[in-house]
């Protein structure tokens, strides 16, 4: 497996949730969501971010069920991964992210209550959660 940094995303029709993270310390920090339009992503500052953070891959979370079954936005997340795969010539693991987003509504609710729980951060804060456990066992 690739060593270095890494880049997460939890990809959604509107926002997409960013981390940065790192094999060494196996953690990840939110970075900001960028904007998606009607699942359209924002190219021109995902490839800022990659200029910027020059990660060895790039980890996409794969929405599915408890019982894991596909969901409609799982092809949706496999398109984009095989997108940033083909723009940025860097390799692309997919990560199941079932409760992601719940784990990172409840991290938010226990900083800061409801006043804390924006859509944006909880997109950031997932996309955290979905690095993070690819690291843990990449």
């Amino acid at each position: 497996m690739p060593e270095g940094v890494f880049l997460g995303f939890d990809f959604g029709y509107k926002r997409i949730g960013v981390a940065v993270g790192q094999r060494l310390t196996g953690s990840a920090s939110p970075l900001p969501t960028l904007p998606a339009k009607q699942g359209v992503p924002d190219w021109l500052n995902i490839e800022s971010l990659i200029n910027q953070w020059r990660p060895s891959a790039l980890i996409v979370g794969l929405p599915k069920t408890i019982d894991n079954a596909e969901l409609y936005t799982t092809a949706a997340s496999r398109r984009f991964a095989n997108q940033l795969n083909k723009r940025f010539s860097l390799p692309v693991y997919l990560e199941d992210e079932r409760l992601s987003t719940k784990e990172a509504r409840a991290f938010l609710f226990e900083k800061g209550g409801y006043r804390k729980l924006s859509q944006a951060e909880i997109d950031s804060i997932a996309a955290c959660i979905i690095l993070e456990q690819w690291l843990q066992h990449a």
